[in-house]
């Protein structure tokens, strides 16, 4: 696995949800992601498969006006990216690692801070 492969998945990953809800592409995000994935964040704890992740994103997408990458890392088949997302109660800080096999997103970890993310009106 190349780090270009990899740095595609993540920017198609993003690019299926970066304009908002009105344009959340679950099936551009179906075709990117492993059917068996693994995903652990604050909230959720650690779950397999896409589906119930996608629906996590899509609940999360609704809520965001924003939001601005700030950083990117990629090696191999693993990616990192740090990001600032517009709430409606206000801007907080996201990261996400991501592992990739097989031409798909095998998994994700998210980190930020579950209480802020509720406080600023997070779904």
């Amino acid at each position: 696995m190349t780090s270009d492969t990899t740095a595609d998945l993540v920017r198609a990953y993003y690019g299926s949800w970066k304009d908002g809800i009105a344009s959340f592409d679950e099936g551009r995000v179906r075709d990117i992601l492993a059917p068996d994935l693994e995903f652990e964040g604050p909230i959720a704890g650690k779950r397999t498969g896409a589906e119930p992740f996608i629906k996590g994103l899509a609940r999360f997408v609704e809520s965001r006006r924003d939001h601005r990458v700030l950083q990117e890392v990629q090696g191999g088949n693993q990616a990192a990216c740090l990001y600032d997302a517009d709430l409606p109660g206000g801007t907080m800080r996201f990261a996400e690692f991501f592992r990739v096999e097989g031409d798909r997103i095998q998994s994700i970890r998210l980190v930020y801070d579950a209480d802020q993310y509720r406080a600023l009106g997070g779904r």
